[in-house]
């Protein structure tokens, strides 16, 4: 009974996705996968099994048309279709059916890589360039083959690292274009994000114009080759260079639909050209060849090559680490296509390594060829051959093979070997010009790549609108979305480094860059495992958050030790780009982990407090504020920021009452959050639903809060419309306060003589707002929908009127009235006012009660206390005339302010008193009236005092009477009333619990 029988067939046929390079499904093959994508569930038609595009934008709060809400699902009927299937009626037809219905036949399915074509080639494409083939036997040459290989381990170690912890980042979700900067920014936040998506695109820029450079020292030899030289060495190169990235920008412009292809060819090249070399060391050298100090594998020379030998002021291990560190960059060219292909989670970190194993592997081979069959200085003079047996004078390692290098080893004129010409792998290689193939192929390639990759990562930074000067630069064209504007930026900043026309210059420039994107890199991901996020769950489980640390601390370390000056200028640049983050504090939300590690520390501090005993100089007034939704009253806001922000908890209760809850908006939890923030107030803000204020009251002052993060005192607006109300509301407000005061709360009310409510004027700058809204018509432009709701957002958020606690006080005083002895929190608040900057040279002036023939001495007595509380308090006056009788029209105006509640029990006929007190419990009777007279004259009396002496006061604080339990609501609330009446500057109604929260004492 009550039991479902579970039909064997029902499978999702529909969900079946396919990496192979079968073509798209069909039309009807695809209403029919949608339709099984949208079955019902088990519970019911309504409720909708779990399908992929219900989780596609994972944005908080966003609403998902095509799953129905908790409200529905309760509110929402079972409609019973007869002859239909339970799928078809869970089917919502919602916007997406409506496209499926009407849409045509669509295109070809995109083209998806796989780990060879879309990662590795890729990678091993940008790893190889210019380096390689210019720089890498000139490296050999200085460092020696031993430290040659540890300068490559080393890189490769960085590389390494730093390749486990992109395959981890990218691999915890979708990486879209961007590159590093995308993943860091995601990872860790815009405020760090941002900074490193500058430096990034900026040092692909350098390395577009490295690779063009190095294509450029090429062609200028071929030219001089053959005598034709343009202008001297230096300006053909940059002569050639700006040539050569100008064409590379017209083919960029002009479209890369054959990029793919133009990759595989220019990988292809590279094999051949590689093939080449290896063949040209095994092939006997002839005597040209020789001339050049290439004698083909021999071990003494390799001996001789194997320890360095330093030479000009370049010439030291950090140096040529840094200037081959470049070759080893451009591990992210499979991370910038993560879309395309077809297995991200597999690829990229399969891919990436093996890209990383073949080129170290190269380049080992090339360090250890070079260095076994060439020497370090020939003269390229094929007369310098030994006759004979003859080797007098002669000195070095050739001469033991027949050839007199002497005179241009002494002299430091020698133009070949492998300290003195860039060019030992074409003369290594079987056919020169098939080595230059490969030279170009590399780095016209890593060139158009990076030229390419520039801007989009800059893109990508201007569409996020972080920083507002570059927006300019992120605006697309075509349906790819090309950034044409980001492209002459790249090409402008190509070409000016291009002008430098020195490849030793521009290398450590690269690293530089480089090594600060890895180190942040590395740093994400170790940040993202240490806050142990939920929401870090990368698919790629090979990886060590501490190999990622080390690896984030080898790569700062490096860029030091490569170029100080270089590394020290990054960093300031990208600490004051922080900065500028993070002070305009963006309005985007990525869930980064530097939100997990902000969290981590709140808990652990939070915690970590429950075991710390209270103290009376820890005393924080911690508030609890009822003030509804918070921009419809703004003054009792800021009061309470005044003397809470940066100091103390703040938290801004807002009771909804049953009958208001379904006019609610939404997003009105949102909206008030964000105007708390705009206004730069810091605190909480929690809702709940009530039927009557004194239940939701309670409720608060019962839950709100944190272990030792929790409210001590009630803050409440005045309750000014009091008389005009109903009994019940009154009885409410009042037993409000009874309750605080069971909870053993402090209390203050804020009484406005404007009054704290303009929900009227919100609401017409409201619908002022909506009506703007509603004439937007621009059916040109695409807008997206969660920019509207943002706007929409700031447009109802937009009510940020100024308050007098917001205004600069000037030299005015603040009185306050300290009738009974409540514990200090009197004292407390307007001192901790008086430290804000607009109330800062206001004067304190304290008012107790005193006799005339004792007024001297309690006047000191209470100097002396205040001092001992170290309270800067300008004046304390005694009143001595409290006690006396009140103004007659004072009084009158105090018994015709309760004459509508009075009882009257004299009149009353036929029905007992003690009834009418139950029925009635807010009015008065003529006998509670007399019995509470004497008190009821004094409050009358003590608000002539205040209204005579703090005329032009900017805030007057009183004590609040503690209400005796016999007190009728009406009686107590006309106290409170006549206590702050008459008077033009906001007055403050406060009581302590009477627990101390001043202290003489340092202990």
């Amino acid at each position: 009974m009550g039991q479902f029988a579970s039909k064997p067939n029902v499978q999702t046929q529909g969900v079946h996705f396919s990496t192979n390079e079968e073509g798209p499904p069909s039309t009807a093959e695809r209403r029919g996968s949608r339709a099984d994508l949208r079955r019902s569930s088990v519970y019911s038609t309504m409720d909708l099994v779990p399908q992929l595009e219900h989780y596609a934008n994972s944005l908080p709060r966003q609403m998902i048309k095509s799953r129905p809400s908790l409200e529905t699902l309760r509110k929402t009927p079972e409609i019973e279709m007869d002859g239909a299937s339970a799928s078809d009626s869970g089917s919502l037809p919602g916007p997406d059916m409506e496209n499926e219905e009407s849409e045509g036949p669509k295109g070809k399915a995109p083209v998806r890589f796989g780990w060879i074509i879309g990662v590795m080639m890729r990678c091993m494409l940008n790893i190889w360039g210019v380096i390689m083939f210019l720089r890498l036997s000139w490296i050999t040459s200085q460092a020696g083959v031993v430290l040659t290989c540890v300068i490559i381990g080393m890189s490769v170690v960085v590389t390494s690292i730093t390749a486990l912890s992109i395959s981890a980042i990218a691999t915890n979700g979708r990486v879209k274009s961007g590159g590093a900067y995308f993943m860091i920014s995601r990872t860790l936040g815009p405020e760090i994000g941002a900074p490193i998506g500058l430096v990034f695109a900026f040092a692909n820029a350098l390395a577009c114009s490295l690779h063009t450079v190095g294509f450029s020292l090429v062609v200028r030899d071929l030219l001089h080759d053959f005598g034709a030289i343009m202008v001297d060495s230096i300006n053909d190169v940059r002569i050639v260079g700006v040539i050569t990235v100008t064409i590379l920008l017209m083919i960029v412009l002009a479209g890369m639909e054959w990029e793919s292809k133009a990759q595989i060819l220019f990988f292809l090249a590279l094999m051949v050209s590689f093939a080449n070399y290896l063949i040209g060391t095994v092939i006997p050298p002839n005597n040209d060849k020789k001339a050049i100090g290439i004698f083909g594998y021999r071990g003494d020379i390799f001996v001789q090559n194997l320890t360095p030998d330093w030479r000009g002021p370049d010439g030291n291990f950090f140096r040529m680490f840094a200037i081959f560190f470049p070759a080893a960059t451009g591990i992210m060219s499979g991370v910038n296509i993560c879309g395309d292909l077809k297995d991200p989670a597999t690829a990229i970190p399969k891919g990436t390594l093996w890209a990383i194993f073949w080129t170290t592997f190269s380049y080992v081979v090339i360090a250890v060829t070079t260095g076994s069959s060439v020497v370090r200085d020939a003269s390229g003079n094929k007369s310098h051959i030994l006759t004979g047996n003859n080797t007098d004078g002669c000195v070095g390692l050739a001469c033991t093979m027949g050839w007199n290098f002497t005179d241009c080893s002494q002299s430091k004129t020698c133009r070949y070997g492998l300290a003195n010409n860039f060019n030992v792998l074409g003369q290594l290689s079987g056919v020169y010009y098939i080595i230059l193939v490969g030279i170009f192929a590399a780095t016209l390639s890593s060139a158009l790549g990076f030229l390419v990759s520039a801007p989009k990562i800059f893109q990508c930074l201007c569409k996020d609108q972080i920083y507002p000067y570059i927006i300019f630069f992120g605006k697309g064209y075509g349906k790819n979305n090309e950034p044409y504007r980001a492209y002459v930026l790249c090409f402008l900043i190509a070409t000016a480094v291009i002008l430098i026309a020195d490849l030793n210059a521009i290398a450590p420039l690269i690293s530089n860059f480089f090594l600060c994107s890895y180190c942040l890199i590395n740093f994400s991901c170790f940040h993202a495992s240490i806050t142990n996020s939920p929401g870090w769950r990368p698919s790629f489980q090979h990886y060590s958050k501490w190999a990622a640390l080390f690896g984030a601390v080898i790569s700062l370390v490096l860029m030091f030790l490569f170029t100080w000056w270089a590394a020290l200028v990054t960093w300031c640049i990208i600490i004051f780009l922080f900065g500028y983050v993070n002070y305009n504090k963006p309005k985007i939300n990525w869930g980064s982990s530097i939100q997990a590690g902000t969290y981590n520390i709140a808990l652990s501090s939070s915690v970590s407090l429950t075991g710390v005993e209270d103290h009376v100089k820890n005393f924080r007034p911690q508030c609890l504020v009822l003030t509804g939704p918070p921009n419809q009253r703004p003054a009792l806001v800021d009061f309470v920021c005044t003397f809470t922000k940066h100091i103390c908890l703040m938290i801004c209760g807002d009771i909804i009452l049953e009958q208001d809850r379904m006019t609610r908006p939404e997003d009105a939890t949102d909206c008030l959050v964000k105007w708390l923030n705009k206004r730069k107030v810091r605190s909480f803000y929690t809702s709940l639903t009530a039927d009557n204020l004194r239940a939701g009251a309670k409720q608060l002052l019962q839950a709100s809060g944190l272990g030792k993060l929790k409210p001590n005192t009630l803050v409440l607006g005045f309750k000014t419309n009091w008389r005009d109300s109903a009994p019940e509301s009154i009885e409410d407000y009042i037993n409000t306060i009874y309750d605080t005061f069971d909870s053993n709360y402090g209390l203050c009310i804020l009484r406005m003589v404007e009054g704290l409510d303009i929900s009227d004027d919100l609401e017409y700058e409201v619908n002022q707002g909506f009506e703007a809204d509603e004439n937007v018509d621009n059916p040109d432009q695409q807008t997206n929908e969660e920019e509207t709701a943002d706007d929409m957002s700031d447009e109802g958020s937009s009510d940020q009127m100024n308050t007098v606690f917001q205004n600069n006080q000037g030299k005015k005083t603040i009185d306050i009235y300290w009738i009974a002895d409540d514990g200090g929190l009197t004292l407390l608040v307007p001192y901790l006012i008086t430290r804000r900057k607009r109330w800062r040279r206001c004067k304190i002036r304290v008012f107790t009660v005193g006799d005339e023939q004792n007024m001297e001495k309690g006047r000191d007595e209470m100097m002396t206390l205040l001092n001992r509380f170290r309270l800067d308090i300008s004046d304390v006056i005694v009143m001595t005339d409290i006690e006396k009788r009140p103004h007659p029209k004072s009084m009158s105006r105090f018994v015709d302010s309760v004459a509508p509640f009075r009882l009257h029990d004299e009149q009353q006929e036929g029905v007992s008193v003690e009834e009418l007190r139950q029925s009635t419990p807010w009015k008065i009777s003529d006998k509670q009236f007399e019995a509470f007279k004497p008190k009821s004259e004094s409050k009358v009396r003590l608000n002539e005092i205040i209204r005579k002496n703090s005329k032009h006061t900017a805030l007057v604080l009183v004590s609040l009477p503690v209400p005796q339990s016999d007190c009728p609501s009406a009686l107590y609330m006309a106290w409170l009333d006549t206590l702050t009446c008459g008077l033009h500057c906001p007055a403050v109604l406060i009581r302590g619990n009477q627990e101390n929260v001043l202290t003489l004492y340092c202990q």
